[in-house]
């Protein structure tokens, strides 16, 4: 088979399980609470990539590198999941991927004040123009609190994994990208857990066919896409890999389209399309200093 066609089916794979994702999320949300449905997904995950992580026999991280491997559980899986789940109660998913895709300007500020990575002027620019389609996408239905409350949560969900590409950075030049994200999943599933009250009553208590989605979630966009994600980072420069991701939030809006009946408005298509073009030029013209960004999202 074609080594090429390989990677791109890797790439096609990783893009439709995680666009799938935010619709995916807002499906399991008509039954489970967003702190269950977190906790349900990630317990999935966490199985089946130590399944993985036992077959291939991976390394079990120094008793060093453990704070700051909790610390990006925390805040990239479990801080990230809980907002973005809170903020899909009142945004549809279409919305809420194209919010979230804000994750590469802001993992590009925090570059500046932490990496000391310097912006180009079009760099400022393009961070400028994608918080405009932010706002614009707020101001969608402003009647509804609600709806301006989801966004904030999603870009604090954005704002979350953005940290934690940046403290996930030094643990990559130690460990692979498989063995970090294993960590990563399985420290951020067991800080859900206080969250998470009542759990088993709620997992008993809710029909069988919302329980299947979420189990999608976690085995499919939640574990088996990382993997094919690794996959084709281990084959394609990261920069490369990273620019197809671009093409999630359409991919969410064919979805939900299909899945949920959810139409986007007018709004959703020009900020929307705003925050891509901001993304994009972030990631071209944008950098003093080239960055691969790596977006790990559902």
């Amino acid at each position: 088979m074609n080594k090429t066609w390989i990677i791109m089916s890797a790439i096609a794979t990783t893009l439709l399980l995680w666009a799938s994702a935010f619709v995916g999320i807002r499906a399991g949300l008509e039954a489970y609470s967003p702190t269950h449905l977190s906790l349900l997904r990630y317990a999935t995950a966490s199985i089946v990539l130590l399944f993985y992580f036992y077959k291939g026999k991976h390394r079990l991280p120094d008793k060093k590198d453990l704070p700051r491997i909790m610390l990006t559980g925390f805040v990239g899986i479990t801080v990230y999941n809980l907002a973005l789940n809170f903020g899909e109660l009142g945004v549809t998913a279409g919305v809420a991927s194209f919010v979230v895709n804000t994750v590469p300007i802001f993992t590009s500020i925090l570059a500046v004040f932490i990496l000391k990575e310097r912006l180009r002027f079009w760099g400022w620019g393009a961070i400028f123009l994608s918080f405009i389609g932010v706002a614009i996408i707020s101001l969608d239905d402003l009647q509804s609190l609600q709806i301006s409350g989801g966004v904030l949560l999603l870009l604090i969900a954005a704002l979350s994994q953005a940290t934690y590409f940046v403290l996930q950075k030094p643990l990559l030049q130690k460990y692979s990208p498989v063995e970090v994200t294993t960590y990563a999943i399985i420290a951020g599933t067991v800080f859900m857990i206080p969250f998470s009250p009542q759990f088993f009553d709620g997992l008993l208590n809710t029909p069988f066919a919302k329980t299947l989605i979420v189990i999608y979630l976690g085995v499919f966009p939640g574990a088996l896409a990382y993997l094919s994600w690794s996959f084709a980072l281990s084959k394609v420069q990261a920069s490369t890999v990273s620019s197809f991701l671009f093409l999630v939030p359409l991919l969410t809006l064919g979805i939900a389209w299909i899945w949920l009946s959810e139409i986007p408005t007018m709004h959703t298509w020009i900020g929307g399309i705003l925050i891509l073009i901001g993304v994009v030029g972030m990631n071209t013209i944008g950098k003093a200093k080239a960055m691969p960004v790596k977006k790990v999202n559902l």
